[in-house]
């Protein structure tokens, strides 16, 4: 049976040009029709694509149409109906972020890659982490600190030198961004099923933002972040090139 696509592209100029032809040639529906959404871009706008399709239920098959791609697969328009038909599945739950505002707002985001928080001035954050209501770390002096996926980890994470995650493990990556005290402080690993703290100290002095893939919830006073089960987004990959293989390859660069 012929699937239903959905075809969404960045707002690059490539990628426009990338949609137009693959929709005249394979046909389109709207992505609450699709069997399968076609995403054409680069890893930022598959991000945003599987936070606009969580609802629908449906997988999410990338092509590279922007810079690093790790989310995406090649290009190619002649093949497609045949990728996608041998397309491997992987299922991905993101974190969900709860932030209170220094005003007293709070807020609520959902993250794929990493949550992370980054100091907004020109002085150091200071931060005290908790771990399932202990706390583990009383300060941290640094430019922030971030809690990553094992789908995350190559990204950000990975910058910051922390590990890097086999996809499907039961683990989350806690790293420092550039810490100053304690100067030796690696990070931690973290089970899955864990809830982290971030308290700020002093925010009026030294204000801090959390950032949630891509959404920015400025001058925070805490933030609490979890895996989040009920939510699984599904993604496509050509077979031999899903995430357990590029987490690999990234290792041996």
């Amino acid at each position: 049976m012929t699937q239903k696509i959905a075809f969404v592209a960045s707002d690059a100029p490539t990628a426009q040009i990338a949609r137009a032809a693959l929709a005249t040639r394979f046909g389109a529906v709207p992505e609450a029709q699709a069997d399968v959404v076609v995403a054409l871009g680069g890893d930022g706008f598959m991000l945003h694509t599987l936070h606009a399709t969580q609802d629908l239920d449906v997988p999410v098959y990338g092509m590279n149409r922007g810079t690093v791609g790790f989310l995406m697969n090649e290009y190619s328009e002649s093949d497609l109906l045949e990728r996608l038909a041998a397309a491997e599945e992987e299922v991905l739950n993101p974190l969900v972020m709860r932030a209170e505002c220094v005003n007293g707002e709070t807020h609520r985001a959902l993250a794929i890659n990493e949550v992370s928080l980054l100091r907004a001035g020109p002085q150091a954050a200071q931060l005290k982490i908790s771990v399932d209501g202990h706390l583990r770390l009383e300060e941290l002096v640094c430019d922030g600190a971030l809690l990553a996926t094992p789908a995350g980890s190559t990204a950000y994470n990975y910058s910051a030198h922390g590990p890097i995650l086999p996809i499907g493990s039961d683990v989350l990556a806690l790293t420092a961004v550039a810490a100053f005290r304690p100067r030796r402080w690696r990070g931690a690993l973290l089970p899955k099923s864990a809830t982290v703290r971030f308290d700020t100290v002093d925010p009026g002095k030294r204000p801090v933002n959390a950032v949630a893939d891509s959404l920015w919830v400025e001058n925070v006073l805490w933030v609490e972040v979890a895996s989040e089960p009920s939510i699984a987004h599904r993604i496509l990959f050509d077979p031999g090139h899903g995430l357990e293989e590029r987490l690999l390859r990234e290792q041996f660069v």
